[in-house]
């Protein structure tokens, strides 16, 4: 029972991450029916950004890593992706992995590649004891935050005269613009949301891992796109089942695979991803959808 209990405080806290991974990847899909692949890059901005003040404040640290990954996220989106916006979705795409490469090339020059480590109070870590159960207080920092996040976003899109137009505009964007709905302010404010969740995301990731390098965000990417497929491309409720499915597939395999055969977990969740396809193409919540 203890090892049952432990593996799903270790899921919900590992699904927690890649909800608002994927969050971030499916608000930006369902409006511009784009793959993010610089998604990647802002949680590497964030880590940069917490290092910054790192030996100041956590608060401080904090606001700066939310300032820093939303201005980056806006930057994009002015400077990559806005004069592309009538463009093929394969350009959009590929311009995605080439701001990715870009960023990540340039804090490669910067930083040498070295690995760099980030001060996390000591209180975060020390877990907390419930018979034979071990649990961290990160962990659950980590899961009353994303749970805090989904839950504010889901007001947003639903209580807010911008949420009923970014809803709007994922469903049919032409017509949204037909209808007065401001295409600029709706995709800025998508940018901006996802850079927010991602500078949430980032920071508690790399609070739980300690340290990082400029490629800490392809990992964390990879596991975001996985859930949003897993439970639908525009599919924000799926992006969040998917996530937290993701991360129970991968401790349940940890947990039940041969120690030999553990090295080999990652491999087995793709070609699990890949049945899960062959029978539903469109993830478990999503539509065939097509760019308008």
């Amino acid at each position: 029972m203890s090892s049952l209990v432990q593996g799903l405080v270790d899921a919900l806290s590992i699904g927690s991450t890649y909800a608002l991974v994927a969050l971030g990847v499916a608000l930006i899909f369902g409006i511009m029916r784009l793959i993010n692949f610089a998604y990647g890059e802002y949680f590497m901005v964030a880590a940069y950004a917490m290092l910054a003040f790192d030996q100041v404040s956590l608060a401080l640290s904090f606001l700066f890593v939310i300032a820093a990954v939303v201005a980056f996220s806006l930057l994009t989106e002015r400077v990559a992706f806005r004069p592309l916006r009538n463009a093929d979705p394969s350009t959009l795409m590929i311009t995605s992995f080439a701001v990715s490469y870009l960023v990540q090339k340039v804090a490669i020059v910067a930083t040498l590649g070295e690995a760099r480590t980030v001060q996390i109070p000591e209180s975060w870590l020390t877990p907390l004891q419930f018979g034979g159960i071990s649990i961290g207080k990160l962990e659950i920092i980590i899961t009353v935050a994303a749970l805090a996040m989904m839950g504010g976003l889901n007001l947003l899109l639903t209580r807010t005269a911008l949420g009923i137009q970014m809803r709007a505009a994922a469903q049919d964007f032409r017509m949204a613009r037909l209808l007065g709905v401001a295409a600029d302010r709706v995709i800025m404010s998508a940018f901006a949301i996802a850079g927010f969740l991602a500078a949430i995301g980032g920071f508690l990731y790399v609070a739980k891992l300690g340290s990082f390098t400029p490629a800490i965000g392809l990992p964390i990417l990879l596991a975001g796109i996985v859930s949003t497929v897993i439970g639908g491309l525009g599919s924000l409720k799926g992006a969040v089942i998917g996530g937290y499915l993701l991360g129970a597939i991968q401790v349940l395999l940890q947990i039940i695979l041969p120690s030999d055969l553990v090295a080999f977990r990652d491999a087995l969740v793709f070609i699990l991803v890949i049945v899960l396809l062959l029978f539903k193409p469109t993830g478990l919540f999503g539509s065939y959808v097509q760019r308008v």
